[in-house]
């Protein structure tokens, strides 16, 4: 059955997380801003990882320090890490991360202690990543977000994090959550302001909204798949805004011809 398949992914053990934030995707890092913080304990982990994780990004075409995207997908239990190579050849998947458990069925976090893992569009600054976490390693997603306190969605203390056990985050393996960090850790050390962090039930097809059309979170799924089509297609991630409460993608042309219209209206 869908829902016990889901809920097998579920924390084992009941384990909280930590902080909040949202905005929109991957930008230069403004001159004289901090990188992200650090203690000794992290700076020995990513020694240690740093080696293998170069070879694999080189034996790639990759590079640490590019820019990073996490996309994830709750139902098949994975986290993607993408990375952009420059020259506009846009981002590039590097590697898929099993979940090792997370909270909840499919469909958005509500509220304080559902045991949910939200779903939707996240981003990460330096700010946000955790060296001193008690579950090895984390970055807090940015819930809640500008959509979900629009729509009185409440709760906090979101993460990515290791130990491999969770109640409404993201838990990897202490293994891979050092390789993910490191990622994210020298892309915005290089300057990348922050990283986009889109969260799905599964991809947003056509044929899986359909298979799917009817859970009561369909008219959700059909708001997000805007946003996971922009990168299906471009390979860019998309810039995404709030507007009356509801997520709205745009493009470069369309974002333009939002603004006219909403300064003509302004004029009128």
């Amino acid at each position: 059955m869908l829902l016990t398949s889901v809920r097998s992914l579920a924390g084992k053990s009941l384990r909280v997380c930590s902080l909040v934030l949202f905005a929109a995707c991957c930008c230069a890092q403004t001159a004289g801003s901090s990188g992200p913080p650090t203690t000794p304990k992290v700076q020995q982990l990513m020694t240690k990882t740093r080696p293998g994780i170069q070879q694999e990004l080189q034996d790639r075409g990759f590079a640490l320090g590019q820019p990073v995207f996490v996309r994830i997908f709750k139902f098949a239990g994975i986290l993607e890490v993408w990375m952009n190579k420059g020259k506009g050849k846009g981002f590039e998947l590097f590697k898929s991360y099993r979940i090792c458990n997370y909270s909840g069925f499919l469909g958005p976090k509500v509220n304080e202690g559902d045991w949910q893992a939200p779903e939707g569009f996240y981003s990460v600054s330096a700010e946000q990543m955790n060296p001193k976490s008690s579950y090895h390693l984390a970055f807090d997603i940015g819930y809640p977000n500008e959509f979900d306190t629009a729509n009185n969605r409440t709760g906090r203390l979101i993460m990515v994090h290791g130990d491999c056990q969770s109640v409404g985050c993201f838990a990897m393996t202490n293994e891979r959550i050092e390789e993910i960090y490191l990622l994210a850790h020298e892309a915005l050390q290089q300057g990348q302001e922050r990283f986009a962090v889109h969260i799905f039930p599964f991809p947003l097809t056509q044929a899986n909204l359909k298979k799917f059309a009817a859970s009561p979170w369909i008219k959700f799924w059909q708001a997000l798949e805007p946003g996971y089509t922009a990168f299906e297609q471009s390979r860019q991630v998309p810039e995404i805004s709030v507007h009356n409460g509801e997520y709205v993608t745009a493009g470069r042309g369309q974002k333009l011809a939002m603004q006219q219209t909403f300064e003509q209206g302004r004029s009128r």
